[in-house]
């Protein structure tokens, strides 16, 4: 038996559940928008044409499926370059756990104390910027791995924050002082 149960129409004449909804909308107006930054964005981290477009449809899928797009987002430019970052992240891990295999493993006597004692200063120094990058306030420390590890510029960084530039720099030199300050201490 078919649902006889007349369907609310919108303003112009046309059924609610035939017209695309805001978010639907503004999804695809920020893939137009967004589309090439993105595409530009994974080929700077060197990944291919074609990978970097299937990247960008990757990103906008988990924004499409992500809870935060159902509510809104108040900056989603920004939330999208953070779903770019992770899905590059995910992609140096899943490709260094692929290789992994491959390496030889290196026996005892063939690792001098000297090699031994880099691996380890080398370990201590990451735990160390580890440590101050989590006592960054959250904004300062986006800006600096933005800056730092994405290579984007810092007129690049407020476009997508919102900002400017000279705020951009005032963050960045927050973040620096920190680095300077905090890493001797930790």
């Amino acid at each position: 038996m078919k649902n006889t149960a007349p369907r609310p129409e919108g303003e112009d004449g046309t059924h609610s559940h035939d017209a695309p909804s805001d978010h639907a909308v503004s999804l695809e107006m920020l893939y137009r928008d967004q589309r090439h930054a993105l595409v530009r964005f994974f080929t700077r981290h060197r990944a291919n044409a074609e990978d970097a477009r299937d990247l960008t449809q990757e990103a906008f899928l988990h924004l499409a499926r992500s809870d935060a797009s159902a509510r809104g987002i108040a900056r989603p430019q920004a939330f999208l370059r953070q779903i770019a970052r992770n899905l590059l992240r995910d992609r140096a891990r899943a490709a260094f756990r692929h290789a992994e295999p491959l390496h030889a493993p290196l026996d005892e006597e063939t690792v001098s104390a000297a090699n031994e004692v880099g691996r380890l200063e080398a370990r201590d120094g990451l735990n160390r910027l580890e440590a101050v990058l989590a006592r960054m306030k959250p904004k300062t420390r986006e800006i600096f791995l933005a800056h730092r590890l994405d290579g984007m510029s810092y007129a690049e960084i407020a476009e997508v924050t919102g900002m400017s530039v000279s705020g951009v720099e005032k963050q960045m030199t927050r973040a620096l002082a920190q680095l300077t300050r905090l890493s001797g201490k930790i």
